[in-house]
């Protein structure tokens, strides 16, 4: 998105509440799941009690969390009423370990702070997202694992978060070395906070994660990441993909299941539970592929009836036809869909 495999030896519990720990003797499978919010509950087993009180049985529905900006607020934002917000980027100030905004605004910017507030107002929480199309991933400029954890932290605490995306992709998911020194950075985030949310955003194709992607999860299971979500960027396949974007999500949706499961050694309702699927609404970057609202229903009944965590789209500030006619700042790759719709109805339809 723009910017504004196998368990490891000894690793045993991915998807796994903190609370509930795990044993060095565990097969690897789990059918823990993450909450609307982004925390995760263990999933009932298949032989447990009919008898379990419901507040001990994970959260089964299928939340909406937009992308937003951090730095710029939409009139769209809260439409869908969102639970969890996407804050959208935090990246490397250039050349150092300093995290910043988009590359313009401080994490502790007064601005981003009250624009948080707002977000939070009727009760939903920030997921603070690391990475994006465009700059540099802070794994990509901190020499060392233990300066990249202080500086996610620093950005976690000025927005009051306890949420992690980390959407990777480019030249970066292919860069072994900041691939692994981001696996250990969130590690050692992680034995510090223990009630730290981490979900990795990841490009996907119709036939599923690429081994880059993979690379990148069985480099967080080799350093004991505990992963609450792979969030599945369905859009820009190429041009050779100029079918149905509805479809081709489903598709990819369907085929990362497999992989997760093996990854993750989970059972198929949890690998479910544990993914999250967001969509380039309206026209894509590339040419040919436009996600239209049907598009959209055909993604969340899907999603509902799988259990995914939660569905998202790029972005609330897009989600709104282009006035006819017009050029300059009324363009379809930023601020508008290049769809004819009405304003919100993609947040509408993903929130079902």
């Amino acid at each position: 998105m723009r910017s504004l495999l196998k368990p490891a030896a000894g690793l045993t519990c991915l998807f796994a509440l903190t609370t509930v720990g795990c044993s060095a003797e565990s097969d690897g499978t789990s059918d823990a799941a993450p909450d609307a919010s982004g925390r995760t509950t263990t999933a009932p087993s298949a032989s447990a009690s009919a008898s379990t009180p419901p507040s001990e049985e994970a959260s089964t529905a299928t939340a909406y969390a937009p992308y937003v900006s951090a730095t710029d607020a939409s009139d769209l934002d809260a439409t869908g009423s969102p639970g969890t917000y996407n804050l959208a980027f935090v990246i490397s100030d250039g050349s150092g370990c300093t995290p910043k905004w988009n590359d313009d605004d401080a994490v502790g910017s007064s601005a981003v702070k009250s624009r948080i507030a707002r977000l939070k107002e009727d009760g939903a929480t920030v997921r603070v997202s690391f990475g994006g199309a465009s700059g540099k991933e802070l794994a990509a400029t901190c020499d060392s694992a233990a300066k990249l954890a202080e500086a996610y932290g620093r950005a976690l605490d000025a927005a009051g978060s306890t949420q992690a995306d980390f959407d990777i992709e480019g030249d970066e998911l292919a860069d072994a070395a900041s691939v692994d020194r981001r696996s250990e950075a969130i590690a050692l985030l992680q034995r510090d906070r223990a009630d730290l949310g981490v979900s990795f955003t990841l490009p996907v194709m119709p036939s599923g994660l690429d081994a880059d992607g993979l690379a990148l999860l069985e480099s967080a299971n080799e350093h004991d990441v505990q992963v609450s979500t792979v969030n599945l960027m369905t859009m820009n396949y190429g041009e050779s993909y100029d079918g149905d974007m509805g479809d081709y999500a489903l598709t990819s949706a369907k085929a990362s299941h497999t992989q997760l499961m093996k990854v993750f050694g989970l059972a198929s309702a949890a690998a479910w539970r544990g993914m999250a699927l967001t969509s380039m609404i309206g026209v894509n970057d590339v040419d040919g592929e436009t996600f239209t609202l049907a598009d959209a229903a055909q993604v969340r009944t899907f999603a509902a009836e799988n259990e995914i965590a939660w569905v998202s789209m790029w972005s609330t500030f897009r989600d709104q036809q282009c006035a006819e006619g017009k050029t300059g700042d009324d363009d379809a790759s930023t601020n508008c869909s290049g769809v004819e719709q009405g304003s919100g109805a993609f947040a509408k339809a993903f929130a079902g």
